[in-house]
């Protein structure tokens, strides 16, 4: 109670004595605090009850008042002070010793507020920044410590200021080896026999301050420099960071990820050169990402999984109560995918080579170590939750070295070409291959949904070795010329519609939508010799009809249903088109078909494991349950909105002259169509039935009798939807490719 009394009679008569100048104010409250030292006999009584809080205040505020009143960058006699007096060199020991109690908390305090405030910098000075490193290597020691939130706070404005100048690191990488001793006369700090020596600006040993003394510190000091000895440095702002986020509060979690991220985006080599080569921060990283997946049920609705609302690390609010009462795990899963989150956007920012670095920590001790024995377990339910996880990782990774690590560790680094359908080059690709077409519809419908996810993500090595490997020799072809192909009358069939007329896709359409290559899509009809160039539109308009007239009429019933047109899917088509564009802009994909001439059209073609279980699935549509139906053709329509060439031709062509033995998505169809007719003559009132399925499955009808053969009914149902899915796509590549060669 007493020393408050004395500090406010203090402040009152300080305010009604005249001002000093700003240097001797300065002095005298630097003065007021070593003194403290000197005179007291009591050092158990906390901080707060000294006046050292409101002198290190008022410190702080002549500091920032004299840089306001001098010219931007220089230095005033308050500053030179400071520096040539080693104040901060003098407050860091008081601080490790944390006399008097809470002494620590104040200097963490000042030296935060005195980075922030003074825009001048500072860490340059060897008589800041050496201070600081001491400082930083007492944060992160105890968890949980009365400390913690001023320590996080402390290194987050060390980690703001190397942001702003990246050069700043070399001086927080410390040689282990090799320590700096510079002579530190008259500033001298040490705790010894309770006594303590301090620089007050008058030397206490009655020795003079020796200016001279400063340039052999500072080249002291250059022994930290990084490129002394690489390999030993140390970053004892990552330690303090990797510490801190192992802390109880969450809030301090964060805000050292925070710095985590700052660090690793900054592009000196030698901070670069010590995260890839210390393996602190990839164990935090996969060894947090492994223990969040380990916590997870091992029985998971994928659904649960697939609809869990986006996460955002650092923005995680924890409701146990209604998570629990959502789905059992959810509280766990969100943690997980926070966690991922965090990693996804840490490599994100990293500089390239320790971005890259991180990302094959994360394969090498989280999807091979632990995702893939779960991926390849025999245990439906097992493979099942883990098939779903996968997807949702997949879907939530946007880091450009992450994906491609991811990518490696799905489908192998090489890429080979199959050969056959014994080819087994990858076990997990071949596994999760083979799981398309799995027993179970649940894990095909789930696995079928990962690899949709996966040809959507801006990465080529996907689609090369999932498919366009097996079609790049375009030895799926006839070796021999094309025959002429019969050309009906006006060259469109009998209900061709007008789809030049359609509003979406006019000749004033938008140019910002239109690929930069106007040959992305090209169809072999297009090039052959026997349809010259002016057949150009009739051609495209019988592809387009070819799909739209594959289902027999008996067969269709969407325009007995509003709102089941072919338009929607135009609409659709478009926007979807315009999407993958944009992924595949700077790939290397040729805008034309490769030249028969440089084809190895003599090689045996086999269509690759993807495409031969996809097309496999796709001839059994009218005996598979609806959602398979939905799946696949989903996959399929993705693969034909990709603008390759030879996916154009292959997928969406149906007059390739296929080489013996060799099939296309046209003609998987058409063997589907024949069989659907002969079907037909077996089942009584066919067409209502149809229409009633339709209805039933747009929630136009309610369930009521049962009506036989359901799932044939709705296997043509799907047929005829991808039929005309299939004729958007096609016109509106076609459209796209011809409006931005105008």
């Amino acid at each position: 109670m007493f020393s408050k009394i004395t500090s406010i009679l203090q402040h009152a008569v300080e305010a009604l004595a005249p001002s000093l100048p700003l240097q001797e104010d300065f002095v005298y409250h630097w003065k007021a605090i070593t003194h403290y030292y000197i005179e007291t006999s009591d050092d158990k009584a906390p901080v707060t009850d000294t006046n050292i809080p409101s002198h290190l205040e008022q410190m702080l505020e002549i500091l920032t008042q004299e840089e306001r009143e001098r010219d931007s960058g220089e230095t005033g006699p308050c500053m030179e002070y400071l520096l040539h007096h080693k104040i901060l060199e003098t407050l860091y020991t008081l601080g490790k010793a944390d006399c008097p109690p809470g002494m620590k908390q104040q200097v963490l305090t000042y030296y935060t507020k005195l980075l922030a405030h003074i825009h001048q910098p500072l860490l340059p000075h060897i008589n800041v920044h050496r201070p600081v490193q001491k400082l930083i290597r007492l944060c992160g020691e105890v968890l949980a410590g009365p400390t913690e939130n001023e320590e996080i706070q402390f290194l987050c404005i060390v980690c703001a200021k190397l942001k702003q100048d990246p050069y700043l690191v070399d001086f927080f990488l410390e040689n282990k080896t090799k320590k700096p001793k510079p002579k530190d006369p008259g500033g001298s700090q040490m705790l010894k026999d309770n006594t303590l020596t301090l620089d007050t600006g008058q030397s206490l040993t009655k020795e003079p301050i020796d200016p001279q003394e400063e340039p052999a510190a500072a080249a002291a000091a250059s022994t930290f420099s990084p490129t002394t000895n690489n390999n030993s440095n140390n970053y004892n702002l990552v330690s303090s960071l990797l510490n801190l986020t192992r802390s109880p509060d969450g809030r301090i979690v964060v805000k050292a990820c925070e710095g985590l991220m700052l660090l690793v985006s900054l592009p000196e080599p030698a901070a670069t050169k010590y995260l890839t080569e210390n393996a602190e921060l990839c164990e935090l990283l996969t060894e947090r990402l492994v223990s969040f997946y380990k916590a997870l049920p091992q029985s998971m609705d994928p659904l649960d999984i697939e609809m869990v609302e986006s996460v955002n690390w650092g923005l995680d609010v924890y409701n146990l109560k209604e998570d629990a009462a959502v789905f059992t795990g959810k509280r766990a899963l969100i943690s997980f995918l926070s966690w991922l989150d965090y990693c996804d956007q840490l490599i994100k920012e990293a500089h390239k080579v320790a971005a890259a670095v991180l990302a094959k920590a994360v394969k090498e001790r989280f999807f091979v170590s632990v995702m893939e024995p779960q991926l390849m377990q025999t245990s439906e339910v097992g493979i099942l939750t883990s098939t779903a996880l996968l997807n949702r990782i997949i879907r939530q990774v946007t880091s450009e070295a992450l994906l491609r690590e991811m990518v490696y560790f799905l489908l192998g680094e090489d890429g080979e070409l199959e050969t056959s359908p014994m080819s087994v080059h990858y076990p997990l690709r071949h596994r999760l291959i083979e799981h398309c077409d799995h027993l179970s519809d649940e894990i095909s419908i789930s696995t079928l949904r990962l690899f949709e996810q996966l040809i959507q993500k801006p990465n080529q090595h996907i689609l090369h070795s999932l498919i366009l490997c097996s079609l790049e020799e375009r030895n799926y072809l006839e070796n021999k010329p094309q025959e002429e192909r019969e050309t009906l009358e006006n060259g469109q069939f009998h209900d061709a519609i007008d789809l030049e007329e359609d509003p979406l896709f006019g000749d004033e359409g938008p140019t910002d939508s239109r690929p930069p290559n106007s040959d992305w899509f090209s169809l072999s009809p297009l090039q052959s010799p026997d349809h010259p160039k002016n057949d150009v539109k009739t051609e495209v308009h019988k592809i387009v009809n070819s799909f739209l007239c594959l289902v027999p009429d008996e067969a269709k019933s969407s325009y007995q249903v509003e709102g089941t047109g072919y338009d929607t899917y135009l609409r659709d088509a478009h926007r979807q088109f315009k999407d993958f564009c944009g992924v595949c802009l700077h790939w290397d994909w040729r805008g034309n078909p490769k030249p028969f001439e440089k084809c190895n059209l003599d090689l045996p073609f086999f269509e690759g494991h993807f495409l031969k279980v996809l097309f496999d699935r796709m001839g059994r549509i009218l005996d598979q349950p609806y959602d398979v139906n939905l799946q696949v053709t989903a996959v399929l329509s993705k693969l034909s909105l990709l603008p390759h060439p030879h996916l154009n031709e292959y997928l969406l062509d149906p007059y390739i002259n296929l080489a013996p033995g060799c099939r296309s998505l046209f003609s998987v169809i058409v063997r589907v169509v024949g069989d659907l007719m002969m079907r037909i003559q077996r089942i009584p009132d066919f067409t209502p039935k149809l229409l009633l399925v339709r209805k039933r499955l747009l929630g136009l009808e309610p369930e009521g009798i049962t009506i036989d053969h359901v799932t044939l009914l709705e296997g043509v149902i799907v047929l005829e939807e991808f039929c005309k899915e299939l004729a958007a796509i096609a016109f509106v590549k076609y459209h796209t490719a011809s409006s931005s060669s105008l």
